[in-house]
């Protein structure tokens, strides 16, 4: 059982976690081999999976618990978090 990590990031895109900042975080999380996890309210998805990260409707202002577990957990929730700050490298 590899280590865990946790932290969170506020959602700063005007839209929220839409198809494209989402796409961008699957890419992200898939780089990873530690499994990576995204916490709102009640639901707990798949990081690597688009259809949970949407399935979470996180709009701007949500809060987001990333979790991972493995030999580069804490890479993987850094790089995430760092990515959030980055507004998931989308441009309106």
């Amino acid at each position: 059982m590899g280590k865990k990590y946790k932290d969170c990031f506020i959602v700063i895109n005007e839209k929220g976690l839409h198809t494209r900042p989402s796409t961008e975080l699957v890419k992200c999380a898939a780089s990873f081999r530690s499994q990576v996890s995204l916490a709102y309210q009640d639901f707990v998805v798949n990081a690597k999976s688009l259809l949970g990260i949407l399935m979470l409707a996180a709009s701007k202002g949500a809060k987001v618990y990333v979790e991972a577990e493995g030999e580069d957990a804490e890479e993987a929730v850094k790089t995430i978090l760092r990515l959030a700050e980055n507004k998931f490298n989308i441009k309106y």
